[in-house]
């Protein structure tokens, strides 16, 4: 099977049995807009019917994993129904990440943040250089997370340190991170070479056991994640009709701070 191509915001390689999908909207710091998650979900349905492929790295290109969801699409006139049309992608996008008889691998350097730092709880492992910055900061502009955020951060820290991360939506190095159990590795020097060296080590297991263990935690898990990215949808859709939203995004277009009313 042949998947060495590229496309326009997302770019496939694969070398032996590992597939690395990188974002390609460097100039956006890969904000992450409808395109770009459709044809991301695109690509990894392509890769997990595979059998030529047992690891998936997900990257950024340039000098951000991802920035998070567009913020252009945000201040864009969207109806209800565009918008929940965007959270099924984003959704779709999460499942099939999660979910895929593959196992995967968020290489994260520069910015990950927002849904960019959601994409990236849905591997089953993360590595970071050390200079990337991490931030589930949906709050700073009257939002919630989204992309199974709720989901994963109550799987890896428990909910009253979910709860806490969401609500400061602090910028957090990728040694806090670690410290938290956010991410499982910081990479010293290149990260190109950490995870080079991860996934040979990978590739030197019996890595068919490893994925039948990750698919039954998966499957345990789906029903919950599914509820949790329909309860994160209507949710969201609620807070985008708040004035603390619009004030959060005026704030940003001005470069100020926001002063939030709690309405």
């Amino acid at each position: 099977m042949s998947l060495n191509y590229l496309t326009d915001k997302v770019n496939l390689k694969v070398a032996g049995r590992v597939a690395t999908l990188e974002m390609n909207r460097p100039e956006a710091l890969n904000a992450m807009d409808v395109e770009m998650i459709r044809g991301m979900v695109c690509r990894l349905k392509e890769i997990s019917k595979s059998d030529d492929i047992d690891i998936l790295v997900i990257t950024g290109k340039g000098r951000a994993f991802s920035s998070g969801g567009d913020i252009k699409t945000m201040l864009s006139n969207m109806n209800g129904s565009d918008f929940f049309l965007i959270m099924d992608s984003i959704s779709e996008l999460i499942i099939t990440l999660y979910s895929m008889p593959k196992l995967t691998i968020s290489a994260i350097s520069g910015a990950a943040a927002g849904l960019g730092f959601s994409l990236a709880l849905a591997a089953d492992y993360i590595i970071a250089d050390q200079s990337s910055k991490l931030a589930m900061n949906f709050i700073g502009i009257g939002l919630i997370p989204d992309g199974g955020a709720h989901f994963f951060l109550e799987k890896r820290l428990g909910e009253t340190k979910a709860k806490q991360i969401i609500w400061d939506g602090k910028m957090m190095s990728a040694e806090e991170a670690l410290k938290l159990g956010l991410i499982q590795e910081v990479a010293e020097g290149s990260i190109e070479e950490v995870l080079h060296m991860r996934t040979l080590d990978w590739l030197s297991r019996p890595i068919q056991a490893m994925i039948k263990t990750k698919k039954i935690l998966a499957e345990k898990n789906r029903p919950q994640l599914l509820k949790i990215l329909e309860l994160e949808k209507f949710g969201q859709q609620k807070m985008r009709e708040t004035k603390d939203h619009k004030e959060g995004i005026q704030a940003f277009i001005e470069k100020r701070k926001p002063v939030f009313i709690g309405k």
